[in-house]
């Protein structure tokens, strides 16, 4: 029986009906679905209420990146949209994420709904070495995202978002009990486009991520239902 609880649908298009189309035709293979800015500054939170709707689950990818105070409001926000899981930035430090994971729990309290998984954004699949160190860090990806993943895991986070090909350091670094969720996850016949640290949805879990993000390789297929199907039978 396939699993589906470890595929993640990237939404990234521009309209609702776009959206919920893909919804549509994709959930009964696939459980979670990923809602990033482009998406969220279209048609704002109202599209995560409406995914929830057809029984499907939402990965809130806004990468929150503040003070902490501000973050720590966004999250109180976000706990009340119902979200499975949102993300922050490691980069942002430890009081940051202290914040957003206090918030959240004191939310979820008091609304009453479940806690949703906070987890920080590491290093940018879309960056390589030669990136990282024109931001300033003179530190290899792998030691950085290391780091990071430390930090997020102090802080009290429920995981991290890295690239496939650093999973098995993070999950050597932090232990089993840390969630590892991996973009930059294409098919062996996909294009890596705009992603420089890729690797195949088997390689991925093979090197310890919990869940693989995919966007463009199922939604731009000629059948978005049956290149899910292909990618959980690779899992």
């Amino acid at each position: 029986m396939i699993n589906k609880d470890r595929l993640i649908v990237a939404l990234d298009v521009d309209s609702e009906y776009k959206a919920l189309e893909a919804v549509r035709r994709l959930k009964k293979t696939v459980r979670f679905f990923k809602v990033g800015f482009e998406l969220f500054s279209s048609c704002g939170p109202a599209i995560i209420e409406k995914i929830r709707k057809a029984g499907c689950e939402v990965f809130l990818d806004l990468k929150f990146h503040d003070i902490p105070n501000t973050v720590a409001k966004s999250a109180r926000s976000v706990t009340g949209l119902g979200v499975y899981m949102f993300n922050v930035h490691a980069s942002g430090g430890l009081d940051m994420m202290k914040a957003a994971a206090a918030a959240c729990a004191e939310e979820a309290a008091r609304i009453k709904k479940a806690k949703p998984k906070i987890l920080a954004v590491t290093v940018l699949t879309s960056m390589d070495e030669n990136a990282l160190k024109k931001t300033g860090i003179n530190d290899n990806i792998s030691s950085q995202v290391v780091r990071l993943a430390k930090l997020a895991k102090e802080a009290g986070l429920d995981g991290v978002v890295a690239s496939p090909q650093e999973a098995r350091i993070i999950r050597d670094a932090v232990g089993k009990d840390f969630l590892i969720v991996t973009p930059g996850v294409r098919p062996a016949s996909a294009e890596t486009q705009d992603q420089k640290r890729t690797a195949t949805p088997k390689e991925a879990i093979a090197q310890g991520a919990d869940f693989i993000v995919v966007g463009r390789p199922i939604l731009e297929a000629r059948d978005p239902a049956q290149a899910a199907v292909e990618i959980l039978k690779e899992l």
